[in-house]
């Protein structure tokens, strides 16, 4: 594998972890929405990753980087919540709240952190490792 195809697959990793911290941070920013109708109210969304092996077939060294394959929407119950005096209550006084664990968002806000942290370290290595050869070339 070429060292400058690292680049590629840490790069396609970075992109990938941030599309999953600016999803899980919008988890977060709505969970404490409310809404008047289940069909309003916020659903936790996730993203779904796929290596792109298609690139990559017939190759053995070819870099597979990953891919956004899109975002999903939880199909987890919404909380409904009886509270007649709340102003968006329905006619049966209950409002309706989205399906978004926040304990659960924040266990993966760190493990995409990490993850990005991690790609950005196999770039920097791969980058130290370039430089050096660079180097060996000028002796």
């Amino acid at each position: 594998m070429s060292l400058f195809k690292i680049f590629d697959t840490a790069g396609s990793g970075m992109s990938a972890q941030s599309v999953r911290l600016n999803t899980t941070a919008s988890n977060i920013a709505n969970a404490n929405s409310v809404s008047s109708s289940a069909g309003e109210t916020y659903r936790a969304r996730q993203p779904i990753f796929e290596a792109a092996l298609q690139q990559a077939s017939g190759y053995q060294n070819q870099s597979v980087p990953v891919q956004v394959a899109g975002i999903v929407e939880s199909d987890k119950p919404l909380v409904r919540q009886f509270s007649p005096n709340h102003p968006l209550a329905d006619p049966e006084g209950y409002i309706y709240k989205p399906n978004v664990n926040v304990v659960e968002e924040m266990a993966n806000m760190i493990s995409a952190s990490r993850s990005y942290q991690a790609n950005v370290q196999v770039a920097s290595a791969a980058k130290d490792m370039a430089q050096q050869t660079l180097r060996l070339g000028k002796g």
